[in-house]
């Protein structure tokens, strides 16, 4: 999903990048942004993330650390769906993340 999510914001298909992000993450851009989802994924500039260097799985949780950004996940009934977006580590404190869930 992580991949999916990524092709689909350098491609330029924001709905399909909005359709891989947990429901919660969804609405939260949305309230935040004021906009319908694939608008507001525009305003967020997120980057483009590049290869994926690692991946640590918890559970039903997951951790993607791309080369220019990290994504994490959780897994629904319907597969994984990215819960958090444009994350950059900071040191001693957790990640700060451009699009999260509530």
């Amino acid at each position: 999903m992580a991949t999916g999510f990524e092709r689909a914001l350098e491609q330029g298909d924001l709905k399909a990048a909005c359709a891989a992000l947990a429901p919660d993450t969804r609405s939260e851009l949305e309230e935040s942004e004021k906009k319908a989802c694939h608008v507001g994924l525009t305003a967020e500039e997120l980057p483009v993330g590049g290869p994926v260097g690692t991946v640590d799985v918890y559970g039903r949780q997951a951790r993607v650390v791309l080369k220019s950004d990290t994504l994490f996940l959780s897994q629904f009934p319907d597969g994984w769906k990215v819960v958090a977006a444009g994350c950059m580590p900071e040191a001693g404190r957790p990640y700060q993340c451009a699009v999260k869930g509530g």
